[in-house]
């Protein structure tokens, strides 16, 4: 099925279960975002909690996504994604049913399992169905989704966990998890699997677990658990080292390794590695700390920081949608992809430097600006990568790409988090003699708020009295800022890489129209006797998609 001939309801039919699928994910994951914070202090955790119950489905995603990727060149793509949403939505549900914070992060780590999968599996069927040249403007429908599940669900969040409990946060996907399983059963055509037998890399998939945890076991723990210097970070840091090491000699020589290094002799594969790294750091940096920071340094409800982060999903709605059909139209994106790393350099820098009482007019072109960059960058950053490569490695070349900005986010909020707890310990240790005259300001009714400061536990800022809320802002406000701080030169970085790209036109044949072409010209080239028989037939005239994509070539 090609999307020039066939007819746009054609095309949003399967892309519907597709879109339904990103949706219910989605918004099982940013319907706790705001919520957070509240869960963190029901069940006792710490900042390291609060970190951990976010970083561990980045760490799984992120792990499991060259799995998922390297699955879909072998078996049935329609099948595995629906696998996927089946592992994502259960596990959520789970999660519901949570008792203390170790729970929360196991059934959290077993939910990125799922989104790893629904990540990569999406990018990887809609590659089957439309060409690179038109997916711009299906690309939009794909950040409409993504800004609604981003916007809606805080807010729905927010609504749920202020009336009846946070624990109907992880409820609420399951009836739309049931529909979008149907409305994939229903539209995603099957795909034809390799005819070799699948191999998985187990080996590659130990080392590559092992070396991201150690490091983000590191990360997060490395100067409150233990020193910055000493035997464990030795041990952490140099087990990381070699199981990377070990990785790569088995990426080398195993027959179908987990994530085939030879992708990376392609230019435009590893310059868009290097920039998804730094799309990811933002992104998913921004989606945590701007919800603690709205609640934890500007005193608001879940429901309020859930309508305090609309600026940013407006960014992201506009700019995803606008530059998918301007890619459409005109067949150029390298200007796009630059103008949005600007940007995002331009909002994480100035997310730097927001305190408790920064005007809030402010704070939300800040946001805005960091919304736009991440919809121009994060999903044509795939889109590139489709482009240039090769049928047969759709799979491990899309899902390479959603590894690394996921591993990029997984480590990013890490930093950011331990930067974070560091910060703000150092600042209630240089506090407490404000601390102490708020306290004592409150009379008998000091001692309590004294217990609860230093439970350990997140407190909730919106409850404390109004001399100790305004201390206890202002110092998450600091910590947070210093956060973002981490994220300024990986935007730097992701800006270099991205002017770097080649600019090579978009091609106007899906995956499977390519696949069958280079099947096409193999058997051609293998039949010489075929090729003596043929006759020269003078210029061939050229029609449609390719005189376009001919056209746009020339200009550049």
């Amino acid at each position: 099925m090609t999307t020039t001939a066939a007819a746009p309801r054609r095309v949003l039919a399967p892309l519907s279960g597709l879109l339904l699928g990103m949706f219910v994910s989605m918004v099982a994951s940013t319907v706790v975002s705001t919520s957070l914070p509240v869960i963190v202090h029901d069940l006792g955790g710490d900042q390291g909690v609060f970190t951990w119950v976010v970083t561990a489905t980045l760490l799984t995603t992120a792990i499991s996504t060259p799995i998922w990727g390297k699955l879909a060149d072998l078996v049935d793509r329609k099948r595995l994604y629906q696998v996927a949403l089946v592992i994502f939505v259960l596990a959520t549900a789970v999660a519901g049913f949570a008792q203390d914070p170790t729970s929360l992060i196991a059934s959290r780590a077993v939910q990125g399992i799922g989104a790893g999968g629904l990540a990569a599996l999406s990018q990887v069927l809609m590659a089957d169905i439309i060409s690179p040249r038109e997916r711009g403007r299906y690309m939009g429908l794909f950040g409409a989704v993504m800004a609604v599940a981003t916007v809606g669900g805080p807010l729905l969040g927010g609504v749920i966990t202020d009336s009846v409990g946070w624990r109907w946060n992880f409820f609420v996907s399951l009836p739309i998890a049931v529909s979008a399983l149907l409305m994939v059963q229903r539209t995603i055509p099957r795909s034809a699997p390799s005819g070799s037998r699948p191999r998985i890399d187990v080996v590659g998939i130990v080392l590559l677990s092992t070396a991201v945890s150690l490091l983000l076991i590191w990360i997060t723990n490395a100067g409150s658990a233990f020193d910055w210097w000493g035997v464990e970070t030795a041990l952490m840091v140099g087990g990381s080292i070699v199981a990377t090491i070990l990785f790569v000699v088995v990426e080398l020589r195993t027959a179908e390794p987990l994530v085939p290094l030879t992708l990376f002799r392609d230019r435009t594969f590893s310059l868009s590695v290097i920039a998804s790294i730094a799309t990811g750091i933002a992104m998913f940096g921004a989606s945590v700390f701007l919800g603690q920071y709205m609640q934890m340094a500007r005193g608001a409800t879940p429901t309020e920081a859930g309508l305090m982060t609309i600026p940013m999903i407006v960014g992201l709605l506009l700019s995803s949608v606008g530059v998918g059909a301007l890619i459409t139209r005109y067949g150029r994106w390298k200007p796009y992809l630059v103008l949005g790393s600007l940007l995002l350099t331009a909002g994480a820098a100035l997310l730097s430097t927001i305190h408790y009482d920064t005007d809030f007019v402010l704070v939300s072109v800040f946001m805005l600006l960091l919304g736009a960059g991440v919809g121009m960058t994060m999903q044509n950053l795939v889109l590139i990568v489709q482009n240039s490569a090769r049928p047969s490695e759709i799979g491990v070349a899309s899902s390479g790409i959603t590894f690394f900005r996921s591993l990029g986010g997984t480590v990013g909020v890490s930093l950011m988090g331990a930067a974070l707890a560091s910060r703000v310990t150092e600042l209630f240790a240089g506090a407490q003699e404000r601390i102490g005259t708020a306290l004592a300001d409150l009379g008998p009714a000091g001692a309590e708020w004294a217990a609860t400061l230093q439970s350990g536990a997140l407190p909730q800022v919106s409850t404390l009295p109004e001399g100790l809320r305004v201390i206890v802002e202002d110092i998450y406000a600091q910590g947070i800022s210093s956060a973002f701080v981490i994220a300024v030169p990986f935007a730097v970085v992701s800006v270099v890489a991205i002017l770097l790209l080649p600019n090579a036109p978009l091609s106007g044949m899906t995956t499977i129209e390519r696949r069958d072409a280079a099947d096409a010209d193999l058997a051609t080239v293998s039949v010489p006797q075929g090729m003596d028989a043929l006759t020269t037939t003078g210029a061939v005239p050229v029609l449609g998609e390719d005189a376009r994509r001919i056209d746009d070539r020339d200009r550049d």
